[in-house]
C-alpha cells in the first residue's frame, strides 16, 4: 500500500485529542495545598496545567507525575487574557489562589474576589467544571477582610458557574504547612509561645492529603454541584491544645504568654505592615471566631465523612514531618529534651 498523507494520519487531530486524558487547570498549584492536589490529579491520570505567575518556580511539581503529564503555564488572575489562555481545553478548573496580603497589587480584593470571578468566567466560557477553594469563616459580614473576600469569591464562583463546588477547609496541616511548622520553629529559639486571645479559638485541623482527595472527587464528578462543603479533621481542638500536641510530638516544653485580643490588635497595627510580620490585624480578627465545621454541613453530609473520606488525625500525621524539630531530630529519645 502506497504511503500517502492520508494513510500517515488516518484519524484527524480532533480524534487524537479525544483519546488524550482529560486536562485540568489548577490555579495556585505550586503552593502548599496545590502540590498535593496536583499529585492526586496525576495519580488519577489527568493531564495537569499549573497556572502560576512564575512557571520557573514550579519545577518541583514535575516529579509528581509522568513525563509531560504536568506542565506549568504563566497566568496572573489580575490579567484576564492570561486566565482565559490557561483554561483553554480543560475539563475542569480548580482555583486554589489565596493571599494574606492586605496591600499591594495582589491584595485580598484583587486575588480573592476579582481573581475568583475572572477564573469562574473563563471556566464558564470553556464549559469546564469549577472548584473554588475558600475557607471556614468566609462571611461577607466578617470583621476580617480576608474572610469577606473569600465569601465574595464563593459568590462569584456560584453565580457564574451554577454547578460550581466550593470547599471551606479549617486550618490545613501537612509537611509544608505554615501553622505547626511555624510554631515548632519558634520553640527552637523562644522560651515561650504566644497565645492570641488566650488560645481559646477552636480549630478542626484537616490533613492536606484529605483536602486533595476531596478536590479530586469533585473533578471526577462524585460530588453534588452548586454546593459548599466544609472540610475538617476528626479533632475539634483549641489553639492551645494544638500547640500542646505539637510540643509533645517534638519533645519540647515551652511556656505560654497569653495575649488579649485588644493588645494583639495594637501590636498588629504597629508591625503588621512590615514584610514578614509575625501577625497582621486581619489575622487577629480572624482568630476571634472559631474555625470549625458547622452543624448544618454535618447534617447535610457536606463534610469529608459525608463524601466517603475518613479524615486522618493530627497525632498520626504530625510526627512524620515535625520530627526535625526535636532536640536531636529523629534520634531524640522521649524525655531527653
Amino acid at each position: 500500500m502506497p504511503v500517502t498523507k492520508k494513510s500517515l494520519n488516518p484519524v484527524g487531530k480532533s480524534a487524537e485529542m479525544k483519546n488524550l486524558p482529560k486536562q485540568v487547570t489548577v490555579f495556585g498549584g505550586s503552593g502548599f495545598v496545590g502540590r498535593h492536589v496536583v499529585r492526586a490529579l496525576a495519580k488519577r491520570g489527568y493531564r495537569v496545567l499549573v497556572a502560576v505567575r512564575r512557571p520557573d518556580l514550579a519545577f518541583h511539581l514535575q516529579p509528581l507525575g509522568d513525563l509531560g503529564q504536568i506542565k506549568a503555564v504563566q497566568a496572573n488572575v489580575r490579567v484576564r487574557w492570561s486566565v482565559d489562555r490557561a483554561v483553554k481545553g480543560s475539563h475542569a478548573v480548580i482555583n486554589l489562589v489565596g493571599t494574606f496580603d492586605a496591600g499591594g497589587r495582589n491584595n485580598f480584593n484583587a486575588v480573592q474576589e476579582f481573581g475568583a470571578r475572572a477564573i469562574a468566567e473563563a471556566a464558564r466560557a470553556e464549559g469546564a467544571k469549577l472548584i473554588q477553594m475558600s475557607s471556614i469563616g468566609a462571611d461577607e459580614e466578617s470583621a476580617s477582610i480576608y474572610s469577606q473576600t473569600k465569601a465574595a469569591g464563593e459568590k462569584a464562583a456560584l453565580e457564574t458557574v451554577k454547578d460550581a463546588i466550593v470547599f471551606r477547609p479549617s486550618v490545613i496541616f501537612g509537611p509544608e504547612d505554615s501553622f505547626f511548622n511555624r510554631f515548632a520553629q519558634m520553640t527552637k529559639f523562644s522560651p515561650f509561645l504566644p497565645l492570641i486571645g488566650g488560645g481559646h479559638t477552636r480549630f478542626q485541623p484537616v490533613y492536606v492529603g484529605d483536602v486533595a482527595e476531596a478536590v479530586v472527587k469533585a473533578v471526577d464528578g462524585e460530588l453534588k454541584g452548586g454546593s459548599v462543603y466544609e472540610l475538617g479533621g476528626p479533632e475539634n481542638a483549641t489553639f492551645r491544645e494544638c500547640l500542646d500536641l505539637m510540643q509533645r510530638i517534638i519533645d519540647r516544653s515551652r511556656g505560654y504568654v497569653s495575649i488579649p485580643f485588644f493588645f494583639a490588635k495594637a501590636m498588629a497595627r504597629l508591625t503588621g505592615w512590615l514584610p514578614g510580620a509575625p501577625i497582621t490585624l486581619d489575622q487577629v480578627k480572624s482568630l476571634e471566631v472559631d474555625n470549625v465545621v458547622s452543624e448544618e454541613a454535618i447534617r447535610h453530609k457536606r463534610t469529608l465523612e459525608g463524601m466517603g473520606i475518613n479524615p486522618r488525625n493530627m497525632e498520626v500525621i504530625l510526627p512524620s514531618y515535625l520530627v526535625r524539630f526535636r532536640p536531636q531530630g529523629q534520634f531524640t529519645r522521649k524525655g531527653e529534651a
